[in-house]
C-alpha cells in the first residue's frame, strides 16, 4: 500500500544528516540502487552531509536526474549535469558510467527526452527520488497545469520559475527559457520512493497545499499520491501542517 510519512527535524542541516542517513542505509541494502537527485539550494545540507559521510557507499550506485535547461553551451557550469558533478556526484564519487543525465545540448529536444524516459525504464525504475518543492508547487519543471500522467518532456519554463533560478544567472532573463524535465507520471511510475525535501518558512504554505489539500493541478506536487511519498521538512516548513 502506498504510504507517506513525515520525518521532522528542526534545521535544515539536521534535514540532510537525517535524509543522509537513510540514503546511506538504502545503498548498504542495495549498493547498486538506482538514486534520483534533484537540484536547487534545498538539497545542499544532504548533499554535505553525503559528501563527509558517504566514502566508498555510491560507487556501485546508479544516478538519474530530474531535469535540465536546454541551449546551454558545452561544458557551462550553469547546467544542470555540472552542478550535481560539483554538489554531489563527485564528492561520493559517482562512476561516470553509472550516471545518466537528460541531454540538454541536444537539437531534437523530443527526441531527447523520449530517449531520456526510455533509459530510466531499462534501469528497471528508481529507487529513492530526491524532489524539492517549488514556490508555485512545482515539481522538477512541471509548471502548474502539468497532467498527473505526464513523461519526459521539454517544456517553456514560467517567468516565476526563472526568477526562482536569476542568482546562479545573474538575471531572470539570462535563464534558459526552456528545459527537458521528467513527468508526474514518470515520477509516480518509475519511483519506488519519492523523497520530497522542503525547508524554510517561505515554503509553508505551499507545502501544506501540496501535502494536505486537494489534488489538484495548480499545485503539480498533490498529484503525487497514491505512491510512497517520505517528507522530509524543518519545523519552518512544516509550520502549517
Amino acid at each position: 500500500m502506498p504510504t507517506r510519512t513525515v520525518h521532522l527535524r528542526a534545521t535544515p542541516a539536521e534535514v540532510g544528516e537525517a535524509l543522509a542517513d537513510h540514503l546511506l542505509g538504502l545503498v548498504r541494502a542495495k549498493p547498486d540502487a538506482v538514486i534520483g537527485l534533484a537540484t536547487g539550494a534545498t538539497p545542499e545540507p544532504l548533499y554535505d552531509a553525503l559528501a563527509e559521510r558517504a566514502g566508498t557507499a555510491f560507487r556501485h550506485a546508479r544516478f538519474v536526474a530530474l531535469d535540465e535547461y536546454v541551449g546551454l553551451p558545452e561544458g557551462s557550469p550553469l547546467s544542470f549535469a555540472a552542478t550535481l558533478w560539483r554538489q554531489v556526484l563527485g564528492p561520493v564519487g559517482a562512476d561516470p558510467g553509472r550516471v545518466f543525465l537528460p541531454d540538454g545540448r541536444s537539437p531534437d529536444r523530443a527526441a531527447a527526452a523520449a530517449a531520456y524516459e526510455a533509459q530510466l525504464e531499462r534501469l528497471g525504475g528508481v529507487d529513492l527520488w530526491l524532489l524539492g518543492l517549488g514556490r508555485n508547487g512545482h515539481v522538477a519543471f512541471n509548471e502548474p497545469g502539468s497532467a498527473e500522467r505526464g513523461r519526459t518532456r521539454d517544456v517553456v519554463l514560467t517567468a516565476s520559475t526563472r526568477e526562482a533560478n536569476a542568482a546562479a544567472f545573474g538575471s531572470a532573463g539570462a535563464v534558459p527559457d526552456a528545459a527537458i524535465t521528467v513527468g508526474l507520471g514518470t515520477l509516480r511510475e518509475h519511483a519506488r520512493e519519492l523523497a520530497l525535501m522542503v525547508t524554510g518558512g517561505a515554503k509553508a504554505e505551499i507545502l501544506a497545499r501540496a501535502w494536505k489539500g486537494p489534488e489538484t493541478r495548480d499545485v503539480p506536487a498533490s498529484l503525487l499520491r497514491g505512491v510512497r511519498v517520505t517528507g522530509w521538512f524543518d519545523e519552518a516548513a512544516a509550520s502549517l501542517l
